[in-house]
């Protein structure tokens, strides 16, 4: 018989925790291989962790809300048929009461003066069997064991814990104040104490006048804001501009749209030709596509490109679209589509937003001209699309320079100051906004 370690799974680089959402499974639960066994959240994305054995749940060493670094042990699943540790639970006690006589018929308790001692024989004389099928944590359980409060007693314990579940706290102070009168009967002797009616203790959600309202941050705006912040006090942002004419590429998009979704099912958006040429330039510089360790740089030879994508929510995830360099425009589209769908239905893999290299935000959906992004560490650049408007411009001719109305639009690319300096950051840029004016507008399909 063995015990195998669940682990808390590395959902991404630059994932150093997950919250614990819901535990599918509870001690005692007979588990496949590959069952689920609970499910989890990062700032990036929900997932579940299937069991990597076959086994009976032994111990649960967490609890749903708690935040669990990524590598930790987060349960105990005993293998080849394996009980449960009897450390999990609360004292079990015999099927019969304790016999005071000689021939083994049950006699009454006796009064017993010594707190301690009414506590031992009350616990004695509870029956073991489970009455209720109410959820309980190995802590929890392992301080009622030492105790001696037995199924019977517990479940009259009131929790505080989501769906009423008791808690560290519920069970310390329940023992607190657990009574310690003499007892004449192998019954308990302690009342549980009652749930009241009385309202929660509420947070103030307004203020005295009414004119301001608090909002507390869902779980994952507050995972977003920590990663926010620690990418802006690990990277010096430095962020460049350029301004690009796309109209060949609007004129082709506005061609070829509907012959291109008739031939391949697909809807083709602008990101995927920002992908394209993000891809070539990558080629060019690919000093861009690294990561830092301390002193050492990590030159990724894979091209993986995030796209942000803004969730219902108002959040924001970035799955990520693998070795994109060898993805033609038709394979990028479907891609884009694909994980973009997905990702709004929160339907997303966690394989699916790991190993980024280099991430777009097209901050143009929200009608915005440019925009200055953060970092998704631990890549070094994240380059901003911004929205395409009708503007003059001087076009050069060979019959001379023309004012003619174009297609223009801004990118910004913030990059890692530590690494990337102006003249890498500025001149992948530039060759970006090179290769979108340089868009084939006869192109085929």
């Amino acid at each position: 018989m063995a015990q195998v370690e669940l682990i808390m799974p590395k959902m991404g680089e630059s994932i150093i925790e997950a919250t614990i959402l819901k535990w599918v499974k509870n001690v005692g639960d007979t588990i496949e291989v590959d069952e689920t066994v609970l499910e989890i959240a990062t700032d990036k994305v929900d997932s579940e962790v299937p069991s990597p054995v076959a086994g009976v749940l032994s111990k649960i060493l967490f609890q749903e809300n708690d935040v669990v670094e990524v590598g930790a042990a987060i349960a105990i699943i005993a293998t080849e048929g394996e009980a449960p540790s009897s450390d999990n639970g609360p004292a079990l006690e015999p099927d019969t009461a304790a016999s005071n006589g000689h021939n083994g018929t049950p006699q009454p308790a006796e009064v017993v003066a010594a707190p301690a001692v009414a506590h031992k024989a009350e616990a004695v004389a509870m029956v073991a069997k489970r009455t209720s099928d109410r959820f309980y944590s190995p802590l929890v359980k392992n301080i009622a064991k030492a105790e001696n409060i037995g199924y019977a007693e517990l479940d009259q314990v009131p929790g505080s814990g989501r769906d009423g579940r008791v808690t560290k706290k519920d069970i310390l102070a329940y023992v607190k104040n657990r009574g310690a009168a003499a007892v004449t009967t192998p019954q308990p002797a302690v009342a549980a104490p009652q749930r009241t009616a009385a309202a929660p203790s509420a947070k103030a959600t307004t203020s005295v006048s009414g004119a301001t309202e608090i909002v507390e941050m869902d779980r994952m705006r507050r995972l977003i804001a920590d990663h926010m912040v620690m990418s802006k006090r690990t990277s010096p942002h430095v962020t460049s501009y350029v301004e690009v004419d796309v109209t060949d590429i609007v004129d082709w998009r506005n061609k070829n749209k509907a012959a291109f979704q008739k031939k391949y099912g697909e809807k083709i958006t602008y990101t995927p030709i920002f992908i394209e040429a993000v891809v070539k330039a990558i080629g060019d510089f690919p000093m861009v596509n690294i990561s830092v360790d301390g002193h050492n740089l990590i030159v990724k030879k894979d091209i993986n490109i995030g796209m942000a994508t803004a969730l219902p929510s108002g959040n924001l995830i970035v799955p990520v679209i693998k070795s994109a360099d060898q993805l033609n425009l038709v394979g990028l589209t479907k891609s884009v589509n694909d994980l973009a769908g997905r990702a709004r239905l929160n339907k997303l893999k966690p394989e699916e937003i790991q190993g980024g290299t280099f991430t777009i935000t097209n901050v143009g959906t929200f009608g915005n001209v440019m925009g200055t992004p953060i970092i998704n560490q631990p890549q070094v650049a994240i380059l901003a699309v911004g929205a395409i408007r009708k503007k003059p411009a001087v076009v050069e001719t060979e019959y001379g320079d023309l004012i003619a109305v174009r297609q223009m639009m801004f990118l910004s690319l913030s990059y890692d100051h530590r690494v990337v300096d102006g003249f890498l950051g500025g001149s992948f840029l530039r060759k970006i906004g090179d290769y979108l004016e340089a868009f084939d507008k006869n192109r085929g399909i």
